[in-house]
């Protein structure tokens, strides 16, 4: 299995998998649960755990705005908790007096109500812990009711198609992210030749297809990766070879990730990235502000 997408499907199929042997390779899930090797010995992710982006995210903020209430609005399941954790985890005894936090489903219509009791406790800085669509919504939120705090979102929301054009590509201005892939839209890759090599493949194949949406983006680089591991695989495609080349990877640089971001495993890290920039919303374009940083560091 390769690619297999989103949290609540790998932790439903992943016992079964593992007792009939099957490896998953590259899941699109950074629930830190998954980057137990111990307990998943046939698994390597393919998201930064979303403990670990959360605590360089918790340290960003402390360091920007460490006089404070930080608001935290996350999706009420592995997901979100992982990144609420992850602050508790940084801030320690801090954590009651510096965060207000606000769960949502992922089967509310929106996240009005939520945005507007966390504007009420007085926090200068917002996290969107979950998916496009409420990440849209809550910067939408924020903007209607006046309230502008420093909006992070993490890496799943990350999108300029499917999250901020929603929102207001000039309303998410100051919008902050930590990510691992270059945006096909900003014009400081023309000349690069993995982007145009990406661009020219949706032209191709996708067309008519948001660029904008970094989904197709990030789809693209898994197959990169893919085809990388198969290669290194050879003529022996055995499931024991394919689990082994997944966790030997060694300062692998894919052509639509940020520079200075590599995928490196082992036998003791199954995550294919634990690297991550930060970058901030211009209005039209990200711009990185922060060098690589390492999410087993941070």
């Amino acid at each position: 299995m390769f690619s297999e997408l989103g949290t609540p499907g790998n932790s439903a199929t992943a016992k079964y998998l593992l007792t009939k042997g099957v490896p998953t390779i590259g899941i699109v899930s950074g629930s830190s649960k998954f980057t137990n090797v111990a307990n998943f010995p046939l698994t390597t992710t393919s998201l930064v755990s979303f403990n670990t982006e959360g605590k360089i995210y918790a340290k960003y903020l402390t360091r920007a705005l460490p006089n404070t209430k930080y608001a935290i609005l996350y999706q009420n399941d592995d997901l979100g908790e992982d990144y609420l954790n992850a602050f508790k985890a940084l801030l320690k005894d801090d954590f009651d007096k510096k965060v207000v936090a606000a769960a949502y489903e992922i089967s509310d219509p929106t996240v009005d109500s939520q945005v507007v009791n966390l504007r009420s406790a007085g926090a200068d800085a917002l996290l969107v812990a979950g998916t496009p669509k409420f990440a849209a919504q809550a910067i939408r939120k924020a903007h209607e009711i006046g309230w502008k705090p420093v909006i992070l979102l993490n890496y799943p929301s990350s999108s300029v198609g499917a999250t901020l054009k929603p929102a207001g590509l000039d309303v998410s201005t100051g919008v902050v992210v930590g990510t691992i892939t270059m945006d096909p839209t900003d014009s400081q890759w023309n000349q690069n030749e993995g982007m145009q090599n990406y661009r020219a493949f949706v032209e191709r194949y996708l067309p008519g297809a948001d660029i904008a949406d970094a989904n197709y983006l990030f789809g693209y680089t898994q197959g990169m990766l893919l085809e990388q591991l198969i290669r290194r695989c050879g003529d022996d495609l055995s499931r024991e070879n394919v689990i082994r080349q997944a966790k030997d990877f060694r300062n692998l640089v894919l052509p639509t990730v940020l520079p200075g971001i590599k995928v490196n495993t082992s036998d003791k890290i199954n995550m294919n990235y634990t690297q991550m920039r930060l970058q901030r919303w211009t209005g039209t374009h990200w711009e990185q502000f922060s060098d690589v940083l390492d999410a087993l560091s941070e």
